[in-house]
């Protein structure tokens, strides 16, 4: 079992950077795929994006890419999402996922993941 903690969410007005970590504790591997998922209020979860397997390439949604950037720290085992630019529409919870045995085809699913931290709210106002 993976214990993921996320941190770094907040109240910034729109065009405003955040910056997120999640730090993953327990049976951790560089090889879990870890990805960033949001929910606002009345939504399901959406896939923000992903690191499949602890490779070098990072999947985004259509809605967030060139605005964010999700990096990794192996030492520390800790994920961030860089957010610049952002929006009222980014306004979520923000909730980091990992998971040792997704196939590549189902890392934008929040069902694929199995460790899910508590989450941090982002509220972006216009």
């Amino acid at each position: 079992q993976v214990q993921l903690a996320e941190s770094g969410g907040g109240l910034v007005q729109a065009g405003d950077s955040l910056r997120l970590s999640c730090v993953a504790s327990g049976r951790t591997h560089n090889r879990y795929t870890m990805a960033w998922f949001r929910q606002a209020p009345g939504k399901e979860r959406e896939f923000v994006a992903s690191n499949f397997r602890g490779g070098s390439d990072t999947y985004y949604a259509d809605s967030v890419k060139g605005r964010f950037t999700m990096s990794k720290d192996n030492v520390k085992n800790t994920v961030f999402l860089q957010m610049d630019s952002l929006k009222p529409e980014d306004t979520a919870v923000y909730y980091c996922a990992a998971t040792g045995s997704a196939i590549w085809s189902s890392q934008y699913r929040a069902d694929a993941y199995n460790n899910w931290g508590q989450g941090t709210q982002v509220t972006v106002s216009s």
